[in-house]
C-alpha cells in the first residue's frame, strides 16, 4: 500500500531511506494519474518488504516536485540511497514499472 508524503516529510521517507521507494507524483485532478494509482497500489503489495511505494501530490507539495524537475504528472521515480535512479512520465504498462523497479535490485 503506498504511504502519501509531503514537502516536509520527502527527505526522511524517500530520500534517507534505507530501502528503494518508489515515489508516484500525481495530483488528484489528473485522469491519467488515477488510472495509474491501482497499478501502483499494486505494485507497493507485490514488492513488500523490498521496496517502499509512496505518493506525493504535487498540487500540494510543489517544493518537492520542482526540486526534481517533475514539470508532467504522472511521474514515476525509483530512488535508491538518495538518488533518482530511474523515471516513467506518463500511464504506463505495469510491466513498465515492473522493469523500472527492479533497476533497485
Amino acid at each position: 500500500m503506498a504511504v502519501n508524503v509531503t514537502d516536509s516529510n520527502f527527505r526522511d521517507e524517500v530520500l534517507n531511506s534505507k530501502t528503494p521507494v518508489l515515489v508516484d507524483f500525481w495530483a488528484p485532478w489528473c485522469a491519467p494519474c488515477r488510472m495509474v494509482g491501482p497499478t501502483i497500489e499494486k505494485l507497493g503489495k507485490k514488492y513488500q518488504g523490498k521496496v517502499k511505494v509512496v505518493k506525493l501530490d504535487v498540487q500540494d507539495n510543489p517544493r518537492t516536485a520542482a526540486l526534481f524537475g517533475i514539470r508532467s504528472i504522472p511521474t514515476v521515480s525509483l530512488f535508491a540511497h538518495g538518488k533518482s535512479v530511474g523515471s516513467l512520465i506518463g500511464a504506463r504498462s505495469e510491466s513498465d514499472y515492473d522493469r523500472l523497479v527492479t533497476k533497485a535490485f
